[in-house]
């Protein structure tokens, strides 16, 4: 990880659960921290929790990665004030409950789905690129995927809605990614993390799993991935990793 020490890391999403955790664990091996979400409360609870010589290294920024404009506005902003981004972890995501062949009034919610976990994705890997690719800067880009984004169990299917979908976009995205980020020229690499069931505020059914008792991953695992697709050497690129916790059930 020595040749992470003092670069620039984005993590979107960084309010809760994998994004919190993934952000104070980057601080803590000697990046510079800039942690986006919409809620610069949590943010700056996350900060504070951190210890006092690490605070300076965390950057709050309130950004809805759903606002093409805003995304624009916070990679400007980084660039201006901290030089470029040289790492970015897309982990904004959202879900849904309740089938898609469901009244009208739902449209909306399953087009926020499809915005934050599609195109803010869009619109965060293409700013972090270009800002590598200026500075003629090797940097890494990973993608908080699912395991729902490589099969849909049917017990999960009717419920979970557009979200598969999403992720199965993001599957295909990460490899178009790959291809384009080589084909330019630069060895930038991509990395898709695909979790199973995390003990985190996303799933609509995370309630009822606990009550059940069944196995479960938690943020702190899909950190502990993260952190080792960036420490490998130059030429390895981790493109797919999947996790699943000890007898999940799908």
């Amino acid at each position: 990880m020595e040749r992470w020490l003092n670069k620039v890391a984005v993590v979107s999403g960084a309010s809760s659960g994998i994004g919190a955790v993934i952000a104070a664990d980057l601080v803590k091996n000697g990046f510079i921290v800039v942690a986006l979400a919409r809620r610069m409360d949590r943010l700056h609870e996350k900060q504070l929790a951190l210890s006092e010589d690490l605070r300076l290294r965390y950057h709050p920024r309130k950004c809805d990665v759903t606002d093409e404009a805003e995304v624009k506005n916070t990679f400007a902003w980084i660039e201006a004030n901290l030089g470029g981004t040289d790492v970015l972890v897309n982990n904004a995501g959202i879900a849904t409950k309740g089938p898609l062949l469901t009244s009208e009034h739902d449209t909306e919610s399953f087009r926020n789905v499809v915005d934050t976990n599609i195109m803010s994705v869009v619109y965060c890997v293409r700013e972090a690129f270009h800002s590598m690719k200026k500075r003629k800067f090797d940097g890494h880009v990973v993608i908080i995927n699912s395991v729902l984004g490589h099969s849909v169990p049917m017990r999960l299917a009717e419920d979970m809605n557009i979200y598969p979908a999403t992720k199965h976009a993001v599957t295909a995205m990460v490899e178009i990614y790959r291809q384009a980020f080589s084909r330019t020229g630069t060895k930038v690499k991509v990395t898709s993390i695909s979790p199973g069931i995390v003990e985190t505020e996303l799933l609509p059914h995370m309630g009822a799993y606990r009550k059940a008792g069944k196995p479960l991953l938690y943020p702190e695992d899909v950190s502990n991935a993260i952190l080792y697709a960036l420490s490998t050497p130059p030429h390895v690129q981790i493109h797919e990793l999947i996790l699943k916790s000890i007898g999940e059930e799908f």
